[in-house]
This record gives structure tokens, C-alpha cells and sequence, in this order.
């Protein structure tokens, strides 16, 4: 590996997560378009820059092949939960509660940790085991101490989560254009559903705001896109305990830019319960490293990955 390679890696690393840390900003601009209207126009305009693309560089119809039996399922499950995600993101920015969402993939990795122990069988390491267990107690006390399960920070770790699992399950199947061309046409029945029903009953604001507001809809391909291509550049080129690391960038801006630009006020007992998540992610990080040393020299095969790259929103 070139330091150059290497660099551009991290730079790659960097920006893709950095772009989808400022994300609540973007999604806040959307207003006064919904949480339904949005995903229907993100899923819509994904799908047409992905197959423009597609189109031009002739793969198109051999992924339109490809998708059957076991592979179309998969995607099928994959794109419904990313569309679960999705939703649940959106609607948190647009409610005000982009620090539960911040939370939630804080959350991410140790629920990726804990799935692959219930779902997969794998290992767990004692720093992973301890990592887990102050997961849950976090979880536990925020339901405690907030007089309510934290349904939107749960909600969005354990489909990200699941998301993560199913494209596990389905290996490196596909590249990543490919693989958000082929969630998004699964997904294109539902947008224009949603279209629909956002015409019908009056809440459709596509036409308002001319012509900033339709662009900004119509930029949410681009928006979903770039950092996505970013992440898959950088997975190339760097390590996966170096991913796992950066990944933390994304909820801390999403955390600094709700409480300092959308004026969100977090709630001693909320900060008290991301400071149990960050002692959980300590762990996961330290374990990490450690395992990353470890693989320089001969490892047991049963070991598993402390922390997974994650793609947020």
C-alpha cells in the first residue's frame, strides 16, 4: 500500500463521512416537504443518477440480469430496511431530534457487534463482550431516565444494523453503484406510491418554492450518491479498522451541528447516556486496534470484526 493510496483513502474516508455528518443541515433545508415526501423524492432521484450512470458506462442490462433468486431477495430486504433508515433519519431532523438520531449510530456499531453474535454465531472478544453489555445499559438508562424507550436512536442502529447484516449475508456481490441501483429500482414502486399519496392528500410542496425548492429535492440523488462512491473509493484503499474509526465522525457532527445550529437542547440525563454509549465505543475502539495488530501476524480464523464501516443515511 502507497502512502499516496493510502492518503487518499483517509482523504476519501474524510469527506464521505464529513458530508453525511452535515446531512441534518441539508434535510432541515427541505422544509416544509415531510419525512415521506422526502424519501419518495430520494429514492426517485438516486434511482435516475444511478441508472444515467449505469446507462453510460453499458452495465445497466447485466445488472438487470443479475437480479434474481437469491441476489433479488436480498436486495429486496436490504433496500427496505436502508428505506426504513432513511425515513426514520429524515423524520428525526425534521422533528427536531437530530441528537436521538446522532445516538442511534453511536448505537450502530455495538448493535452491529451484537448482531453478529445472535444472527451469525460469531465470537465475541472480552472487550467486545464489555462493550456490548455498557451498550445495553445505556439503552436501559436512557429509557429510565427519559421516561420513554429512545425508539428513533434504536430504531435507526438496529436497521442500519440489519442492513448491514443482509449485505454481509449477500458478500461482495455487487459494487456499490450497482448495489444502490439495484435497491433503489426495488424500491421505486413504493416513491411513486408515496408521490401519490403526498398529491392526494394536499402535503405535496415539489411545485412551492420555485425554483430552489424543487432543485434541492431533486439534488437528494446527488446528496445520496457521492458520499456513498466516496466510502466505496476509500474502502478500497485503506484498512477497515481505519474506516471503523473515522465512521465516529459523522454522529459527533451530526450531535455539534444539532445542539449548536438547529438549537436542540439535550437534557442532563441524555448527555449522561451518550457518555455511557461513548465509554461502549471505547471499548469497541481499543479492541479494534488491538485486533488490527494482531492480523499483522497469524490470527485464529474465528476472530471477528470489532467494527464495521458504516454508510449512515
Amino acid at each position: 500500500m502507497t502512502r499516496e493510496r493510502h492518503g487518499l483513502g483517509v482523504l476519501a474516508a474524510w469527506l464521505a463521512y464529513g458530508i453525511w455528518g452535515l446531512f441534518p443541515l441539508y434535510f432541515h433545508a427541505l422544509r416544509p416537504a415531510g419525512a415521506t415526501e422526502i424519501l419518495a423524492h430520494r429514492i426517485l432521484w438516486t434511482l435516475v443518477l444511478c441508472l444515467l450512470v449505469l446507462a453510460l458506462r453499458r452495465e445497466l442490462v447485466a445488472l438487470l440480469r443479475r437480479m434474481r433468486g437469491r441476489l433479488a431477495l436480498g436486495i429486496g430486504i436490504a433496500a427496505y430496511l436502508i428505506a426504513i433508515n432513511w425515513f426514520i433519519y429524515v423524520y428525526a431532523v425534521g422533528t427536531d431530534r437530530t441528537n436521538e438520531a446522532a445516538l442511534g449510530y453511536f448505537l450502530n456499531p455495538i448493535v452491529t457487534v451484537a448482531l453478529g453474535v445472535l444472527v451469525l454465531g460469531e465470537r465475541l472478544r472480552r472487550l467486545q463482550w464489555v462493550a456490548v453489555a455498557v451498550g445495553a445499559l445505556a439503552a436501559v438508562y436512557l429509557t429510565l431516565a427519559g421516561g420513554g424507550l429512545p425508539w428513533i436512536s434504536l430504531a435507526l442502529a438496529c436497521s442500519f444494523g440489519g442492513y448491514g447484516l443482509t449485505k454481509k449475508k449477500l458478500g461482495a456481490t455487487l459494487p456499490a453503484l450497482s448495489s444502490l441501483s439495484a435497491e433503489t429500482i426495488v424500491l421505486l414502486p413504493a416513491a411513486v406510491g408515496l408521490l401519490w399519496w403526498v398529491g392526494a392528500d394536499g402535503s405535496d410542496t415539489f411545485t412551492s418554492g420555485a425554483p430552489w425548492h424543487p432543485l434541492l429535492l431533486v439534488s437528494a440523488g446527488i446528496a445520496t450518491a457521492i458520499p456513498l462512491l466516496l466510502f466505496a473509493e476509500a474502502a478500497r484503499r485503506i484498512p477497515l479498522v481505519t474506516i471503523g474509526l473515522i465512521q465516529f465522525i459523522t454522529p459527533v457532527l451530526q450531535l455539534v451541528v444539532s445542539v449548536t445550529l438547529l438549537g436542540e437542547h439535550l437534557s442532563p440525563e441524555r448527555w449522561v447516556g451518550f457518555a455511557i454509549v461513548w465509554v461502549a465505543l471505547a471499548f469497541l475502539t481499543v479492541d479494534s486496534v488491538r485486533s488490527a495488530r494482531r492480523r499483522r501476524r497469524p490470527v485464529a480464523d474465528d476472530e471477528c470484526e470489532s467494527l464495521e464501516p458504516v454508510e449512515p443515511v
